[in-house]
């Protein structure tokens, strides 16, 4: 079975430095380990008229036909090449933290639905494996019926002979730069070898070694499950699903014929990268330090406070409060996990002493790109600092598409 690859929603290519273990030479050349071939790749901003990420995907890897800046709705999906492996970190703007729980959209959101583009991706192409992210969210959107939305997508998958497997990933846990928290999302074909694996063996040895994410990141074992059927007989169709679903996933579990399986795990703690191994130790532009006005305003942002205000709709009264947030961030611990905030002044943009001069500064864009464990200046590529700093605040890190890389080119070559 060929290691081919179609990557949608691909952003500056994160799945793709991830799954090749891509660096750059210190000519400028992109040096991809071609582990997996990839074959066509989607990139689209409906809501910027300049094509910052897609420009930056085709400076890396090179114009080509099969990279492509379409709207993915507008997409034939026939026309996608055959492949083994589907990625894509799906946009997730309708369940993200950054969001009160009150506007949360979920899979009805403007984004949300962007699902079902890659609904009918697997439909029409039926990818041996797939391999998807988001914000941890959506396993608890929408807000008022807990769960319905993932459990939307895991009967539709289901549905198309797909068993799904997920875990909750937090990234510094595993030896990474960045405590950030994404789910990450197995699909696998009921045609696959790898599928008997889940008809095979218990529950608990599932999740506890003998399943996709305990083979890539090994937890501490199992003891005990929860379970939920999402069968026809429960059921009868999306709509039965979607009115009447509600359910507490755990940071883990998969589901096949139907039938759920759930679990909170704790992962094997690995040594983790810190930002005093990834920031700067020489001079830094001017322009990331803090003057006493900015400074202030940081150091407001980060205490604790409990604001009276008045719901504009009801006019009644209530107190926003907000916790009290270390400041400056330590150099000791990884990264907080990055919004496509960062690098305004944010209650959540890291702020450090610089380890030169001992002055509050910002993050440099190239800081940011190694919590996600892209090359430096990967999205240097002719577009602002703000910009950079939102890619990388949309983007994964790329050490954990590489872990889980490393298992699934095993499962491919199994699967002979």
């Amino acid at each position: 079975m060929k290691k081919t690859v179609v990557e949608l929603f691909a952003g500056v290519g994160g799945f793709r430095v991830g799954l090749n273990n891509v660096s750059i030479d210190s000519n400028g050349n992109v040096i991809e380990h071609n582990n997996f071939k990839f074959v066509w790749a989607n990139q689209w901003e409906p809501s910027t008229k300049t094509q910052h990420a897609f420009d930056c995907y085709v400076k890396r890897f090179g114009e080509s036909d099969a990279h492509v800046n379409e709207d993915i709705t507008k997409v034939d999906k026939m026309s996608i090449p055959d492949h083994t492996l589907l990625v894509g970190g799906f946009p997730c703007q309708d369940y993200s933290v950054a969001r009160s729980l009150s506007k949360e959209k979920g899979i009805e959101g403007k984004k949300g639905v962007l699902w079902w583009e890659i609904y009918k991706t697997v439909e029409a192409k039926k990818p041996p494996f797939i391999l998807l992210e988001n914000v941890d969210r959506l396993l608890k959107s929408p807000s008022k019926q807990r769960g319905r939305d993932f459990g939307i997508m895991l009967r539709s998958l289901n549905d198309l002979g797909y068993g799904v497997e997920w875990r909750v990933i937090n990234a510094a846990e595993y030896g990474f730069a960045q405590r950030r928290r994404r789910v990450f999302i197995f699909g696998f074909k009921d045609s696959t070898n790898f599928y008997k694996n889940y008809v095979g063996n218990s529950k608990l040895e599932i999740l506890s070694t003998k399943g996709f994410f305990a083979s890539s990141l090994p937890i501490e074992p199992v003891n005990k499950t929860s379970n939920m059927s999402i069968a026809k007989k429960d059921f009868a169709d999306l709509v039965a699903l979607s009115d009447k679903f509600a359910f507490g996933f755990d940071n883990a579990g998969y589901s096949i014929n139907h039938e759920i399986v759930t679990s909170k795990v704790k992962p094997i703690l690995e040594p983790s990268i810190t930002l005093n191994d990834i920031v700067h130790n020489d001079v830094v532009d001017e322009s990331l330090f803090l003057d006493d006005n900015q400074l202030k305003k940081f150091k407001y942002l980060r205490d604790s406070k409990k604001i009276e205000r008045t719901n504009k709709e009801t006019l009644i009264k209530y107190f926003y409060s907000e916790g009290s947030m270390s400041f400056p961030d330590s150099l000791d611990l990884p990264g907080r996990t990055m919004l496509t905030s960062e690098g305004s002044i944010n209650r959540s943009t890291h702020v450090i002493f610089d380890k030169l001069t001992g002055k509050a500064r910002l993050l440099s864009p190239i800081e940011t790109e190694r919590l996600n464990g892209f090359p430096d200046n990967w999205t240097n590529t002719g577009m602002p600092n703000s910009r950079r700093y939102f890619m990388m605040g949309n983007a994964l890190v790329c050490g954990v598409v590489n872990r889980l890389g490393k298992n699934i080119e095993t499962i491919i070559t199994n699967e002979h």
